[in-house]
């Protein structure tokens, strides 16, 4: 059996209607039910019947993707019981997915502290505006040299051709023009704000306040952190001291990909994003994406590799 990899998607991955043909099943819809409880408001309305601005907005956007991605590991974990993974990660707020199902937080507490990182996220793109730009087709150290140039900062190393730079508004229009320059893609993303960049440095301070006083426990199976690209410690404070530095720091998507040397990836939760990515890496890559009952049900063989 190759070794596996469960990886679970980031914002930007939701839709009007995800994990709804899942909750069919009462143990699925619990999960949407229990986030209700802790939120105060009906997320699972919002994520089956919309609007699709209220699942865009980041307090509610980031609440709901996580929810879906454990109703998605939940449904596939009653489903393929034998079916084991030696590691877990996630991109960005899918981290803390992949904190939850290896026992770092408890389900409420990652739903409440996700619905702050969105608001607080959203206060800081409010006060500091920003944006991101897609750069494709030119290397790591061509794009280093676009930062440099204009005050951008490397946001997201995604794969080999495949980095997003956050920054000012003025510096990620010149760090488009730099890299058509360069003979490279660029694409401006439609993004509320400048990620993982320090324009987000208020919302590390505001969510430093908030998991002051939770505890992170030692994860039971190893999580690959997106500041380091390697597996976090056991330690619960240094946990808590990455993903604060997470909201400024840089996402080593390529590093925490190679680093976990498996050979076959399952992706929980909305879109194929992760996929894409892990694919594009390394076209040997075995991939899947569990979202709805189609895709749960085509994954058998994937399950069993």
């Amino acid at each position: 059996m190759s070794q596996k990899m469960a990886v679970f998607a980031g914002q930007g991955a939701q839709f009007v209607g995800m994990g709804k043909d899942l909750a069919a099943d009462p143990a699925i819809a619990a999960c949407y039910d229990r986030a209700n409880a802790v939120l105060g408001f009906d997320l699972k309305q919002i994520c089956f019947e919309g609007p699709a601005e209220s699942l865009t907005r980041s307090d509610y956007c980031q609440p709901a993707i996580f929810v879906t991605s454990v109703a998605s590991w939940t449904a596939f974990g009653k489903r393929y019981p034998g079916c084991t993974f030696a590691s877990v990660g996630g991109l960005s707020l899918g981290e803390w997915t992949a904190l939850h199902v290896a026992g770092v937080l408890d389900f409420e507490t990652t739903v409440r502290v996700l619905e702050a990182r969105g608001r607080f996220m959203q206060e800081a793109c409010n006060e500091q505006p920003g944006g991101m730009v897609s750069v494709m087709g030119l290397g790591l150290d061509q794009v280093q040299a676009i930062c440099g140039q204009t005050g951008a900062t490397l946001a997201n190393h995604n794969s080999d051709s495949q980095i997003v730079l956050s920054g000012t508004k003025e510096a990620v229009a010149a760090a488009e023009h730099a890299a058509l320059a360069a003979g490279g893609k660029a694409i401006v993303l439609n993004v509320a704000g400048a990620f993982h960049s320090p324009l987000m440095a208020p919302a590390r301070e505001r969510l430093a306040t908030l998991l002051r006083d939770i505890p992170f426990a030692a994860p039971r199976l190893p999580v690959y952190s997106n500041v380091t690209g390697q597996p976090h410690a056991a330690d619960g404070d240094a946990i808590r001291e990455a993903m604060l530095r997470q909201v400024t720091d840089s996402v080593r998507w390529l590093s925490c990909v190679r680093a976990s040397q498996a050979q076959t990836f399952i992706e929980f939760g909305p879109g194929k994003v992760l996929s894409g990515l892990i694919k594009r890496i390394d076209r040997a890559n075995n991939v899947a994406n569990i979202q709805d009952l189609a895709t749960l049900e085509s994954a058998a063989a994937i399950a069993a590799a």
